[in-house]
């Protein structure tokens, strides 16, 4: 294959097409959750992968897992635990059995906030789909998101 491959071509244009649907949808829910709620998407995500946690073996996530779940670097996500750690949204502490490990959990305010955020959030990105699936080369990406089957 060569760089003029009309595969490649298409390959690329349809990775743009994706990138496109993931921006537009990205600035729609950052921009409902900043003016609804003072938080950016990445602070949504990760106050929300963080709720998700439970006590008992395996239930706390290593900061290398948050950090993979919320699509950021370890060092970026170790400054936005920080940042939510000082508006009191989330506490720190050590791992009992492996002093080395640290944990985060949200707290209660925390849980407040991300509760009233998550209708915010559901919303503009619905709104944000609606919006794409109107444009003819974004609207089988949109369909394709919603038939996906997540596991649980």
């Amino acid at each position: 294959m060569t760089a003029t491959d009309p595969a490649m071509t298409a390959l690329a244009q349809s990775w743009c097409a994706l990138s496109l649907l993931h921006g537009q949808i990205e600035t729609r829910i950052e921009k409902a959750l900043q003016s609804a709620h003072d938080l950016s998407v990445r602070e949504y995500s990760l106050l929300d992968v963080l709720s998700r946690q439970h006590s008992g073996p395996g239930g706390h996530l290593q900061m290398k897992q948050v950090a993979d779940a919320v699509v950021l670097s370890q060092s970026a996500t170790t400054r936005l635990v920080a940042r939510l750690e000082d508006r009191g949204l989330l506490t720190r502490y050590i791992c009992d059995t492996d002093r080395r490990g640290i944990y985060t959990d949200v707290t209660e305010a925390g849980q407040a906030l991300l509760t009233a955020a998550r209708p915010t959030n559901d919303g503009a990105l619905r709104e944000a789909l609606d919006e794409a699936a109107r444009d003819p080369e974004l609207a089988p990406l949109v369909r394709a998101v919603e038939e996906l089957k997540v596991p649980a």
